[in-house]
C-alpha cells in the first residue's frame, strides 16, 4: 500500500516551481511571501479537510494568492518618490478613462450581483471572484453540485443582462434605470 505524500513533503518538491510560476505573475520583492502564504493557506485547509489532489490545490491557491496581491489597489498605486513625478507626466487621458471606465464597470458588476437572490448570489460570488469549484461550494453550502450549477448560471445570465441592459442605457443616470428595472420585473 503506498502512502500519500504529506503537505510538506509536496510543498518541498514543488516550491521551486512555486517560485517560478508566481514570479510570472508578481514583482520579484512579493514572490517569497506568495510561496509561504500558499503553504500557510495549504496547511489550514488540509486541517479542516482531506485534499485529494495537494499538488494542484496549491497551485491553484498560488495562482489566486498571487492574483489577488496584484489587485490589491495599495499594490497598484504604491509607487517610489523618484518614479511618482515622472509616473504623474506619463499619465494621459486615456488611461484615466480606462481607469474609470474600469471602475464603472466593476460598479455594474455588484449592482447586478445585487439584485440576484441570496443563494444565487452567493454561488455565483464563490465560483467567480474566490474561484471556488462547484464541489466546494455545494459543500460549504449544503446544497447539490447540480443545484450550485444552476445557480452559478442563472446568477451569470442575470448579471450579464443587467449589464448589458444598464450598459446600452449608459447615457442615462442610474437613477432614471433603477425604477426601469423594477418596472420590467
Amino acid at each position: 500500500m503506498t502512502r500519500k505524500p504529506t503537505l510538506s513533503t509536496t510543498f518541498i518538491d514543488l516550491s521551486s516551481q512555486l517560485r517560478r510560476f508566481v514570479s510570472r505573475i508578481v514583482q520579484p520583492d512579493d514572490v517569497e511571501d506568495i510561496v509561504q502564504e500558499t503553504f500557510v493557506k495549504s496547511y489550514q485547509a488540509d486541517l479542516k479537510q482531506d485534499i485529494k489532489y495537494t499538488r494542484s490545490y496549491m497551485l491553484k491557491t498560488a495562482k489566486h494568492l498571487a492574483l489577488n496581491h496584484i489587485a490589491k489597489w495599495d499594490n497598484q498605486h504604491c509607487d517610489s518618490l523618484d518614479t511618482s513625478d515622472d509616473y504623474q507626466q506619463s499619465l494621459r487621458s486615456m488611461q484615466l478613462e480606462d481607469e474609470v471606465t474600469s471602475k464603472e464597470r466593476f460598479l455594474l458588476f455588484c449592482r447586478a450581483t445585487e439584485q440576484l437572490s441570496q443563494p444565487v448570489r452567493k454561488c455565483f460570488i464563490l465560483k467567480k471572484v474566490y474561484g471556488m469549484s462547484q464541489k466546494e461550494i455545494a459543500a460549504q453550502m449544503k446544497l447539490s453540485e447540480s443545484t450550485v450549477e444552476k445557480h452559478i448560471a442563472k446568477g451569470l445570465l442575470q448579471s450579464m443582462r443587467y449589464m448589458q441592459q444598464h450598459e446600452q442605457l449608459g447615457e442615462h443616470s442610474s437613477a432614471t434605470i433603477e425604477p426601469a428595472r423594477r418596472v420590467g420585473k
